[in-house]
């Protein structure tokens, strides 16, 4: 089973500036496509994120308005980092579940992926 298939949850496509701390330090990188679950990033070649690294990752969404969470890198190709969402405080899931929902077009989709997500925890 390849990596796509594996996805439990759907992905909304969302490009924008993201900020990662990790052990390293800062890093900016691109949100690829984000989910309720975890990020996928496009990251500069001087990052050098380890998997199973945790770190802390922050989209800012507009002023006052952001989605951060405790993160672990799950995969790394190349420069792309796939992060697992580990914790998140209720504004961010809030901010979060309203993005996923405003880019599925589906509002019955967050009704079959909250209980999921609850049943992983």
């Amino acid at each position: 089973m390849n990596h796509e298939n594996r996805r439990n949850f759907w992905r909304a496509a969302f490009h924008a500036p993201a900020r990662l701390i990790d052990s390293a330090g800062t890093a900016h990188g691109e949100v690829l496509d984000i989910s309720l679950k975890g990020v996928l990033l496009k990251m500069p070649d001087t990052w050098h994120g380890k998997n199973g690294e945790r770190c802390q990752f922050h989209l800012e969404l507009a002023e006052g308005v952001a989605i951060s969470m405790w993160a672990s890198v799950a995969h790394l190709k190349g420069n792309f980092a796939g992060l697992h969402c580990d914790k998140i405080d209720v504004d961010s899931m809030t901010h979060l579940r309203r993005l996923v929902e405003l880019n599925s077009g589906d509002p019955k989709l967050l009704e079959r992926e909250l209980p999921a997500l609850l049943a992983e925890a």
